[in-house]
């Protein structure tokens, strides 16, 4: 109990971001499946339809319980100590950014499609993902299969890469275009609002790619 209070204390929007994406999820997966099908994101018909709210609902619901595991682990992986470090209103705000650029993303590639929808907190995740790689570019991922720990700026750089190309590639349940752009708002994010940080992100992949 003290160590929940104690992170509640410390990144409380993290732990309520966590908590509600983890409820709406189940409750969408196990008891009623029509609560996803009502929030999926479907760019085609967002502005005919004023389906505003799912810009932001669809962000709360997963497509099956490993997608949800996933996503979870990952927000619950670098969020934390991430909201830490900068704050509980500058960490909602780049949550906030990450989302609605994923969106954007999401909606410029494929507005002209009536059968694509989209769902999941990926894209916002990615922009924590990427803000927590520019604020601590010392730090180094595990990627499975992948044995070894890769320095969190050659992740970015590789992660950037494959995203762009796999983004355009036809096909495919992932949502590559909110990778994409919620990966460049959470670095553009802490380049407009902490130049240091992103500064020492830079000369960090300059030095290992000499």
């Amino acid at each position: 109990m003290n160590t929940l209070t104690a992170i509640a204390t410390a990144a409380p929007a993290s732990l309520l971001l966590l908590g509600v994406i983890v409820l709406a999820s189940l409750m969408g997966l196990f008891a009623a499946p029509q609560f996803i099908d009502r929030n999926l994101f479907r760019p085609y018909f967002l502005v005919p339809r004023r389906q505003y709210a799912t810009l932001v609902t669809s962000a709360f619901i997963h497509a099956d319980v490993m997608h949800l595991l996933f996503n979870g682990f990952t927000l619950w992986a670098f969020a934390f100590k991430l909201e830490q470090t900068i704050g509980t209103p500058h960490f909602a705000a780049l949550y906030a950014v990450g989302l609605l650029a994923s969106d954007a993303g999401t909606w410029l590639n494929h507005r002209t499609e009536p059968n694509y929808a989209t769902l999941g907190a990926s894209g916002a995740i990615t922009a924590v993902l990427f803000a927590s790689i520019v604020y601590f570019p010392g730090d180094s991922l595990f990627i499975m299969p992948i044995p070894v720990p890769i320095p969190a700026p050659l992740f970015a750089a590789g992660y950037l890469a494959y995203t762009w190309y796999a983004s355009r590639q036809q096909g495919g349940r992932i949502n590559h275009d909110a990778h994409f752009a919620g990966a460049l708002a959470g670095a553009a994010f802490v380049a407009l609002t902490d130049a240091p940080a992103f500064g020492r992100a830079l000369h960090a992949l300059h030095a290992l790619t000499r």
